[in-house]
């Protein structure tokens, strides 16, 4: 397969994120739909923690594997044992620090002198810090996603490199269903806040959250490292676990506690009936 297939596969995979955005575009959802979708976006984010550290952690139970029969030292298992619980922490714990960041300046624009309306004043900030908290959520949430398809880019790149064109279609299929899931989730803060953004806001989500997987797929193409989707794949368990933990207190806070609950199956479901797709497929 050509240079050419292989980066049009890994960008039909990541641009079916573009699927689930509109959904950040409703007029004024009722109170109880914001609170059912933004669980439902705590649902498929669940499932891609439990998706990234099952696939972070096969290089080191391989190695754990063969520590035990003997064929090889421990250095493998620590090697790659820093790289999975440091990958997790620092994509964790830098949205902690980030966030509390850009908390800190936006109370620093808001107290400085002249100050203006506060709605006046909320439009003219510059930069990030400006975002209502359900934009920097989303945000947040596509950094992690895009982290989450990078990984799966290497996937796509290096079946294609090694000649397995069948399983990388597959894997394709099955990345392209589950990116059109993840779409949803990057929005959800905001339909759930009644946030409307622009066209141009959600192009921007779409190209941070589905763009790295064209990216990875160039990169996997030309050579595979275990260590490289371990470090990659745990960054993204730890930023999107930081994320669920934020939504899961904006939806608890919520009215209605069955909806809530109802909402992270329907998301659950989502991301496990997707990747029964791959499955299927022998990927």
């Amino acid at each position: 397969m050509s240079e050419s297939q292989t980066l049009l596969l890994g960008f039909i995979a990541g641009v079916t994120i573009l699927v689930g955005l509109p959904v950040g575009r409703v007029r004024a959802p009722r109170p109880g739909l914001r609170q059912f979708l933004s669980a439902v976006a705590v649902g498929v984010l669940l499932f891609l923690i439990w998706d990234v550290l099952v696939h972070a952690y096969a290089p080191l139970d391989a190695a754990l594997g063969r520590l035990h029969d003997g064929r090889a030292g421990i250095g493998p298992v620590i090697g790659y044992g820093a790289l999975f619980f440091l990958g997790i922490s620092v994509g964790l714990l830098s949205l902690v620090y980030y966030e509390r960041w850009l908390a800190a300046r936006a109370r620093g624009q808001s107290l400085g002198p002249g100050a203006m309306a506060s709605g006046e004043l909320t439009r003219t900030r510059a930069g990030i810090a400006g975002w209502s908290a359900a934009r920097r959520l989303s945000l947040l949430i596509a950094v992690g996603i895009g982290l989450h398809n990078f990984g799966e880019g290497l996937a796509i790149g290096g079946s294609a490199a090694t000649g397995a064109i069948g399983l990388a279609t597959i894997l394709v299929i099955g990345f392209a269903l589950h990116n059109g899931t993840e779409g949803f989730g990057i929005v959800a803060p905001l339909a759930a806040a009644g946030d409307r953004p622009s066209w141009r806001f959600l192009l921007l989500m779409g190209l941070i959250g589905g763009g790295p997987t064209t990216v990875g797929t160039a990169v996997g193409r030309q050579f595979t490292s275990a260590a490289m989707s371990v470090v990659f794949l745990t960054l993204a368990a730890g930023s999107i676990l930081y994320v669920v933990i934020q939504l899961l207190g904006v939806a608890h806070k919520s009215g209605r506690k069955d909806l809530m609950y109802w909402g992270v199956l329907v998301g659950l479901a989502a991301g496990f009936v997707t990747d029964m797709v791959v499955t299927a497929g022998g990927a």
